[in-house]
């Protein structure tokens, strides 16, 4: 039985190379998206190619009824669900603090903390039950410790959250033989600047970058998928920078 591993916002970017390197590694795949359903298609395409049977899971993580019916079709349509990749996240617009307000707070908390937690959550519940254990990555930002003033405190903060969930998540659930753990991408050439209103930032900042460059999804994605893999069987409660030295 090959094993199962759902990924949120999966359409494009990071989400999207792990669908794809977890296809190639022998995984099954559930792909969650929200909006971009020609982007999931594509990338179901892909993964099913490899090899891999692969199903789409649409979905708002930021809404618990939405996470239920994500995880109703992969009971379906697979029966077990063997990890987890907790990729789906926002960004907004650059602006300082004295910029932001409660709805674009509530907004980002509610896709980037709450939406992974209750994720997560529910992923354990299915891992337990299963007695097998299992994997979570949860996709969290080097932001997280740069604190990104005059651009995304906001979306720093929120990651800053999904470090101190990965630490507790981990702790809880180890005698389970769940293993949790984050990684933290740098610098990283996806949509998500476009989405923040700045498509060049990558290239803008890379000269900051200890090794002046800017880093690919490919490259979070192998980290994520080889913290699925037994190769990782001793690893857990920990987060993994991948921001080439920044």
């Amino acid at each position: 039985m090959r094993p199962v591993v759902l990924i949120t916002g999966a359409s494009a970017g990071i989400g999207a190379a792990c669908a794809q390197l977890a296809a190639q590694r022998g995984f099954d795949i559930a792909i969650n998206f929200r909006t971009d359903a020609a982007g999931a298609e594509a990338v179901t395409a892909a993964c099913q190619q490899a090899g891999a049977k692969t199903i789409l899971c649409p979905g708002d993580v930021a809404d618990p009824e939405a996470i239920e019916r994500i995880y109703a079709k992969v009971d379906a349509e697979f029966g077990h669900i063997n990890a987890l990749i907790n990729n789906a996240g926002v960004v907004d617009q650059t602006a300082k603090v004295t910029e932001l307000d409660h709805a674009r707070l509530r907004r980002m908390f509610d896709i980037n903390v709450i939406g992974a937690i209750l994720v997560a959550k529910e992923a354990v519940i299915r891992m337990q039950a299963q007695g097998k254990g299992g994997v979570i990555v949860n996709i969290s930002s080097a932001a997280a410790r740069l604190g990104s003033g005059n651009q995304y405190v906001d979306y720093a903060a929120s990651k800053a959250a999904i470090d101190c969930f990965t630490k507790g998540l981990s702790d809880e659930v180890a005698a389970d033989n769940i293993r949790v753990m984050a990684v933290r991408p740098g610098l990283i050439e996806t949509e998500l600047h476009a989405k923040g209103g700045e498509p060049g930032r990558a290239d803008r900042l890379a000269h900051m970058v200890p090794m002046k460059r800017k880093g690919s999804a490919e490259e979070i994605a192998a980290a994520a998928v080889w913290l699925l893999s037994d190769e990782a069987s001793y690893i857990t409660g920990s987060t993994l920078d991948v921001t080439g030295g920044r």
